[in-house]
């Protein structure tokens, strides 16, 4: 097991200063995953934990210990990455092993760990097969598996399900998550999906451009966003913001009503956010807003409508029933109070 911790830690390729002065703390068997826009930085700093890229500036600490400057097969942890890496000319089994049998550890022993893993991963079936043989998902768990043999003191994902389809993406996501409910082991992940941060991290590390925005727990993420990048980033479909003015303690959104401002809100709101979910249909001048259905996005369980609020702009709204033909029609738009978000004119809650 192990904790990792960062303190000012930066990455600079020639003049571009990529990391921009990285705190974190993450504790002993956590899983922390790292998500953000293209280029934010979330693969280089992972592979500066993992020591595949030098740190420019700042320590890494593993239980502790600076292992700042050391190579990466001394940190003691595994890494798992979007390609598989699979030899094809070896079987599972041999696969998996493969880092043990170079280490010269004794046959008896890669044979007790190969077993071990494959039994966690589910794949005592198909260790005689050659990865030819094996589909997507499969592929990755034995790629997992020879991470497991190693008995690192933590894993880390660099997007491992990006190569699979949306089917077995999910299967993979439970996957994982029941291999850490079973390790225990401290683990980081990198991903750009919304849904695989949201529903496997303790917590969620949102970056952009080299910097760390916000760190919360899923829930305190979606609930409490500290500010206007995370609003939008986490959550899918992303929260409607809205342009207001507030003063003596009401809000006004624009070309449309408005309410009462949070009691304590600190500041003069430029922005206000709502989530799909919490906004309710009403009858057209009934609700803070009113306008026309675009589109909309029949999907089983879910519907969701696109409505055009002029100054306003488009509003996405997330209803479970609603009657056919609703495009073209006017609506009103009941925002729940309890469920409004403030934004300053810097883009900061307040």
């Amino acid at each position: 097991m192990g904790s990792i911790r960062l303190e000012n830690v930066e990455k600079w390729f020639g003049e571009l200063q990529v990391i921009k002065g990285i705190d974190l703390e993450i504790e002993d068997g956590e899983f922390v995953i790292f998500v953000g826009p293209s280029g934010c930085g979330k693969s280089t700093l992972l592979r500066m934990i993992s020591g595949l890229e030098e740190t420019s500036r700042g320590r890494i600490l593993l239980n502790g210990d600076d292992v700042t400057d050391r190579l990466p097969s001394e940190r003691g942890l595994s890494m798992v990455f979007q390609s598989y890496a699979l030899y094809p000319h070896m079987n599972v089994r041999e696969n998996m092993g493969f880092s043990l049998k170079t280490a010269g550890s004794p046959k008896k022993e890669i044979d007790e760990k190969v077993g071990r893993a494959a039994e966690i991963l589910r794949l005592d079936d198909y260790l005689d097969r050659r990865p030819k043989a094996l589909s997507g998902g499969q592929r990755q768990r034995v790629a997992i598996g020879r991470a497991i043999v190693r008995e690192p003191k933590g894993f880390l994902f660099d997007e491992p399900l990006s190569n699979l389809d949306a089917a077995l993406r999910v299967e993979m996501r439970f996957e994982i998550a029941r291999l850490h409910e079973t390790l225990g082991t401290t683990m980081i992940y990198v991903t750009h999906d919304q849904v695989e941060a949201m529903t496997l991290a303790d917590r969620i590390v949102v970056l952009k451009d080299g910097r760390i925005m916000q760190i919360g727990t899923p829930r305190e993420l979606y609930d409490h966003p500290d500010n206007l990048f995370v609003a939008q980033f986490i959550g899918s479909p992303k929260m409607n913001i809205l342009p207001c003015s507030g003063n003596d303690g009401q809000y006004a959104i624009e070309g449309h009503g408005g309410g009462v401002l949070p009691e304590g809100t600190e500041g003069t709101p430029t922005s206000l956010g709502i989530r799909p979910e919490h906004i309710e249909l009403v009858e057209p001048g009934k609700g803070e807003v009113t306008g026309t259905v675009e589109i909309d996005e029949y999907l089983g369980s879910d519907t969701y409508l696109y409505v055009d609020c002029g100054k306003a702009g488009r509003l996405i709204v997330r209803v479970a029933e609603i009657e056919a033909g609703m495009r073209r029609k006017e609506i009103g738009l009941r925002l729940r109070p309890e469920k409004l978000h403030f934004f300053n004119e810097a883009g900061l809650a307040i």
